[in-house]
């Protein structure tokens, strides 16, 4: 117990001395002053990166270490976590924890959950350092919605270090939303509790979805606020300060490389370090040897093949990934180059979003008025992303060689990955056909028009069963049908968006300059607006019976070809029975019952800004077992006051979620 108030009397003051030193961030003196951890007393840190790689000399003053400034010739700057006032710990991941040899206590033991959540709350704020632990900010550049945007950074995070609590085993911690760096440019360094929120949950939702990504293991909050305006309305209001502790082997990521780049063309911007070719050199030694140790030790004496083997990894990784989110329904909202991981992970969880109604136009992203990073325009944007990340490589790697290696590997990568995941989700477990691609297209088409609910539609169909119209044939298309959206969904979904003087200027240009239009970025734009005109007419033509009839139609006769299908891939079965076995549970294994909705995560975000955790505690188990088949634990859906009465978190969403905004 007197740990325990030792650690609580160290979160309340929430004002720690955190002093820095020549090497680490904190000296012999303000270390000895810093509370002792005892749970995470046993996280043995080797800050690998920080020897590997240059870190910026720290500025002579005190202050001037968060001070918004270039950091040329570095790869990271040092830093120190800004006390919050009352951190208060909102979740831990155990699973996540327990990557770095950290264990639950007993679940008979208050005492030490209590102490061990008070010591979460301190350390994982940065209230408090631990032992070995470095802080830095990483330097990197991006092209931003197509742009070269220049010097970016860790505006808001810091690595802590990295712990290796097995053999070959090494994690880097890192805190989101810990205060100024000197990439924090006109920012304040901090994270609001409803973004931390969404990032927690949706890290460990993803990894056990068994995508690639990165980890969260706490989510901290405080009496600390800042101001925001959460729709860039005009309305600011103060949210609480919050902060993430990020796990991953790395979070270096595609745009680390182009702190090198010269002056951009079009927007004048240049990388920090233009000319310092040493330092990629040093980089491309680190990430391979550490994260590719395969590549390093085949081609240790040829830096060539060494460089075009790793590019050509992280093209296969690349490929795979953004197949595995177009196969959950997975959109990432801002893929720019600074939010691609150079180890293949999702990475930095901003304003994304899972499909409810299947759209491949989905623009999750309020901010991406022009659609360029819609759920449909994934691969290519990862693709032109890579394409970046080869001219960062350059002298190292010719860019005739990346763009080779680029235009071999991707799309071939992401069509295999991505049509093995599909088959997957469709059961088909015995032959591959080449009519396979249509029948997913076809599929994707029918949820498309009809409005379907994508999760869903996938889930239900594990329970079709091929062969001649039967009772069960016909249950599957009723629920189906009840996945649908109704007339006024589609109605509203397909509402005109531009303003029709915005339109109609626009059609004038698009006749008398189209090459202004092309440049502006608006052609795609006016094309959608003209299509989502269309659609919205004719849907004004419909009954609701008659779409109800169209819906229904158009299900029959992709169910038709389904069914024929699966006889296909269960013929020359010995044993049918089991050939149905194995087809069911592979789709229940592929096709998710929960994914973290927007809805879902708005109703946690809305009972934790009332101080209640439970709900995001409660989500966080669900998202735990996405696959799973039991009934869903009482008391989902009933957090926040704006649900209303229980709302299986495994339903088509209710009306209000299509209001939504992220931004």
């Amino acid at each position: 117990m007197a740990a325990l108030r030792a650690v609580l009397a160290a979160a309340r003051v929430g004002s720690l001395p955190l002093g820095r030193g020549p090497r680490a961030p904190c000296s012999a003196l303000a270390a000895a002053m810093q509370p002792a951890p005892h749970w995470l007393a046993g996280l043995r840190f080797d800050n690998r990166a920080l020897r590997a790689l240059p870190v910026e000399a720290p500025p002579g003053a005190e202050d001037a270490a968060s001070t918004p400034r270039l950091v040329p010739g570095a790869c990271f700057s040092r830093a120190r976590p800004a006390p919050l006032r009352e951190p208060r710990l909102v979740a831990l991941s155990e699973p996540a924890l327990a990557l770095l040899g950290l264990r639950a206590p007993p679940a008979d033991a208050a005492a030490a959950a209590a102490a061990r959540e008070a010591e979460a709350a301190l350390f994982f704020s940065g209230n408090a350092l631990l032992p070995g632990a470095e802080p830095a900010a990483h330097c990197y550049c991006g092209h931003q919605f197509g742009q070269f945007a220049g010097q970016l950074g860790d505006g808001a995070a810091m690595y802590l270090g990295e712990v290796c609590p097995a053999a070959g085993e090494r994690w880097e911690l890192q805190l989101k939303g810990a205060g100024l760096t000197p990439f924090s440019r006109q920012a304040d360094g901090r994270k609001v509790l409803r973004s931390s929120i969404r990032e927690f949950l949706c890290s460990e939702a993803m990894f056990y979805l068994g995508v690639p990504t990165t980890r969260a293991g706490a989510c901290v909050t405080s009496a600390s606020t800042v101001v925001r305006d959460v729709f860039y309305d005009g309305n600011p209001k103060r949210e609480k300060c919050t902060v993430v502790l990020r796990i991953a082997p790395t979070f270096i990521r595609f745009g680390s490389f182009e702190i090198f780049k010269p002056a951009d063309a079009l927007t004048g911007r240049e990388g920090p370090s233009v000319g310092r070719n040493d330092i990629r050199i040093q980089m491309l030694d680190y990430v391979i040897g550490s994260f590719y140790p395969e590549i390093q030790a085949a081609h240790a004496d040829d830096h060539l093949r060494r460089n075009t083997a790793f590019f050509r990894e992280v093209t296969r990784r690349t490929a795979r990934l953004v197949a595995e989110w177009q196969c959950v329904g997975f959109c990432h909202g801002v893929l720019n180059t600074d939010n691609m991981s150079i180890v293949g992970l999702t990475i930095d969880y901003g304003p994304f979003g899972f499909l409810d109604r299947y759209d491949p136009d989905h623009v999750c992203n309020a901010s991406d008025s022009g659609g360029r990073y819609a759920y449909g325009k994934q691969p290519e944007v990862c693709k032109w992303n890579l394409q970046r990340l080869a001219e960062a490589l350059v002298p190292e790697l010719p860019l005739e060689v990346g763009t080779a290696v680029l235009a071999e590997e991707f799309d071939a990568e992401f069509q295999r990955h991505y049509l093995q995941k599909m088959r997957g989700k469709l059961g088909l477990v015995g032959t591959e056909l080449e009519e396979d691609p249509a029948l997913v297209a076809q599929l994707l088409e029918t949820m498309h028009l009809t409005g379907a609910d994508f999760t869903n539609t996938f889930r239900l169909l594990s329970d079709f069963v091929a062969g001649p119209l039967s009772p069960e044939q016909a249950a599957v298309l009723d629920q189906l049908l009840e996945q649908c959206a109704s007339l006024e969904e589609l109605k509203r979904a397909l509402q005109p968006q531009m303003d029709p003087r915005q339109l109609s200027l626009m059609l004038m240009l698009a006749q008398s300059n189209p090459q202004l239009l092309a440049l502006v970025g608006s052609q795609a734009s006016v094309a959608r607006e003209l299509e989502r005109i269309e659609q919205h007419s004719q849907l004004e033509q419909l009954s609701s019976a008659e779409l109800q009839a169209r819906n229904r139609t158009l299900w029959t006769q992709w169910l038709q070809k389904y069914s024929a299908r699966l006889a296909k891939d269960a013929e020359g079965v010995g044993d049918t029975e089991a050939w149905r076995a194995e087809h069911v549970r592979v789709m229940q294994a592929t096709n998710p019952k929960y994914v973290l909705r927007n809805y879902i995560a708005q109703t946690a975000i809305e009972a934790a800004e009332n101080g209640d955790f439970s709900e995001v505690r409660r989500v966080l188990k669900l998202l735990e077992a996405p696959y799973c088949q039991e009934e869903e634990p009482a008391g989902a859906g009933e957090a926040a006051d704006t649900v209303g009465p229980q709302y299986s978190y495994s339903s088509r969403p209710p009306p209000w979620a299509a209001e939504l905004c992220v931004t």
